[in-house]
């Protein structure tokens, strides 16, 4: 870690800037911490004072392959120089190869290029909706699909939904997270879907039991009812696999993604199994699947194998699980988690936890109030993770 922080009146007046021209001009949505960061390699970021932070955030499980990995920063300028933009009124040689790779790693047949989480999960249910013929959904308590007006009809949480009522659809069931059978019983002749994160992120890092995800693709197909995972969280290596769904062994009918796939460029997609498609005109983006953030995935996805960081990834989350599950302190509940998708409940708000670790270089995030969520990049060492709990012991 760094230890001689640069202290001048430049940099502070550089922090104040930007301070101050963010709340003058961006809507105040986010709870910012107090802290300007600058610069990014591997698991680490720079402030603008010169001092590091090991990023146990990684952008919330967007820096999968790191920070300004040198691959995708190559692959970026070098697309960069040749086709940025052209609109999907065109073909580019780009977008197609990373289809053809995204339904070999999905083990899907077809995707649909968006530029967001929300806009895949958005994507799910309009494909869900118009191949069905139906209306309504099943969703879970404490999931997060998104805050457009369409994934916030299937995200539980009141305070993201409430202000925004009515969703679009209002017929939404929302059941117990992990309750195969609650959602048997909430299925009706006028349901298009079951949404479900394979791993709960925003609602506490919650993982279900092991049968639950194959008892409820059992009983989709009993009912005719199309199964859609979220795994805008959970993939492109987070939990040790390329997506969740392989450590259950269950195939959805719709996947959406986000998150990681862009490189830490915005983009994100669904992948769709056989017989599943929009028609002609039925969906849309102007910059989905753009050739700059296509050159940037597949680097990502290049990284992922070359640098074998699902084997990685599956270690490391080892490692840190036990390295956490071992700490000296009492006020732990559980430490839970598959790969590097950790989640460290306290038995109080983590708020205080975030704050100390910041204060002593390394950057976390509480979620669902009192889950402390590590989801550093699945390039992060055994020396950082013990810094991180060594920090965590302390705080």
């Amino acid at each position: 870690m760094t230890e001689n922080i640069i202290e001048s009146g430049d940099l502070q007046a550089r922090y104040n800037s930007v301070i101050e021209k963010d709340s003058n001009y961006v809507m105040q949505t986010y709870g910012h911490q107090p802290l300007v960061l600058s610069k990014g390699k591997g698991a680490v970021v720079q402030d603008v004072y010169g001092k590091e932070y090991i990023d146990c955030v990684a952008g919330i499980a967007v820096n999968n392959v790191g920070h300004c990995h040198p691959t995708v920063v190559k692959a970026i300028q070098e697309q960069a120089e040749k086709l940025i933009h052209v609109s999907n009124i065109y073909y580019t040689e780009i977008q197609a190869e990373l289809a053809e790779t995204l339904a070999s790693i999905t083990g899907m047949e077809r995707v649909f290029f968006c530029n967001s989480g929300a806009e895949s999960v958005e994507a799910a249910m309009k494909l869900a909706r118009v191949v069905s013929g139906k209306n309504a959904f099943v969703a879970a308590e404490h999931s997060f699909h998104g805050r457009t007006i369409g994934a916030l009809s299937v995200t539980h949480k009141s305070m993201y939904r409430d202000p925004f009522m009515p969703p679009v659809s209002s017929e939404t069931i929302f059941v117990p997270y992990s309750d195969a059978n609650a959602i048997r019983h909430a299925i009706t002749e006028n349901t298009a879907a079951v949404i479900l994160e394979p791993i709960q992120g925003e609602g506490g890092v919650n993982i279900p039991g092991p049968e639950y995800l194959k008892e409820v693709r059992e009983i989709c197909d009993e009912t005719g009812t199309l199964l859609i995972f979220d795994e805008v969280q959970t993939g492109f290596g987070r939990t040790g696999t390329w997506f969740c769904k392989e450590q259950f062994g269950v195939e959805p009918d719709i996947l959406s993604m986000a998150k990681a796939l862009g490189g830490g460029l915005p983009m994100g997609a669904i992948a769709a199994r056989s017989g599943l498609s929009f028609g002609r005109g039925q969906h849309a983006s102007t910059f989905g699947g753009g050739p700059l953030v296509c050159a940037a995935a597949l680097a990502a996805i290049k990284v992922i194998k070359e640098e074998k960081l699902l084997e990685r990834s599956k270690e490391m989350g080892a490692y840190f699980v036990e390295k956490l599950t071992d700490m000296a302190r009492d006020d732990i509940l559980e430490v839970r988690g598959k790969g590097l998708m950790i989640g460290v409940e306290i038995k109080y708000p983590c708020g205080k936890f975030v704050d100390f670790a910041r204060e002593h270089g390394v950057l976390l995030n509480c979620t669902s109030d009192s889950v402390l969520r590590l989801v550093p990049p699945l390039v992060i060492t055994k020396e950082q993770i013990d810094t991180v709990v060594d920090v965590l012991e302390q705080a």
